[in-house]
């Protein structure tokens, strides 16, 4: 019980500051809608404080959410109970207040494997060894998996490929 209670309210408040957006972001890229974005993100927070785990910096704090969140995300899609909604109940559940963008739609609509990656290396600025490291795979997987990710995003999103995506194609 003594470890849950390493942090003070402030120290959470303010880590929680730093991070929510990214986990926000992580969350929503598997759920794909506000409200059950929400309570992974509400899930992910509780589940560090409770954890009482201690980062040996902020990038290790930062990775530990993301990989968490990701963790906690697919772990609530395989649940029996999730394979037994209706879909079409959830299509007007999106956040109305943020513009739509095509692209991070085509991004929730990639191969789990793919999407984290792309995730990770587009959103959150992580290097290939670093996601390897994230990931438990070789880096060699992981420049696989960006140039299948940006192959089908290419075609997903009509054969729109701007300079920036181009010039990270060689990794």
């Amino acid at each position: 019980m003594a470890d849950s209670l390493q942090r003070t309210d402030r120290e959470i408040t303010e880590l929680y500051q730093r991070h929510v957006d990214t986990v926000y972001r992580v969350c929503y890229s598997y759920m794909k809608n506000r409200a059950d974005t929400e309570d992974m993100v509400q899930d992910t927070f509780i589940k560090l404080i409770s954890s009482g785990v201690l980062f040996q910096s902020a990038e290790h704090e930062k990775a530990w959410l993301i990989v968490t969140a990701s963790n906690l995300c697919k772990n609530a899609l395989r649940h029996w109970w999730r394979r037994r909604e209706n879909l079409d109940d959830y299509a007007g559940l999106g956040r109305e207040d943020d513009p739509p963008d095509e692209v991070m739609e085509a991004i929730t609509k990639l191969p789990t494997v793919y999407k984290d990656a792309v995730f990770l290396y587009y959103y959150e600025g992580y290097s290939t060894p670093e996601i390897a490291e994230l990931l438990n795979c070789s880096q060699s997987t992981i420049r696989n998996r960006l140039m299948r990710a940006r192959n089908l995003l290419k075609t997903m999103l009509g054969g729109e490929f701007d300079e920036q995506t181009r010039n990270t194609q060689s990794l």
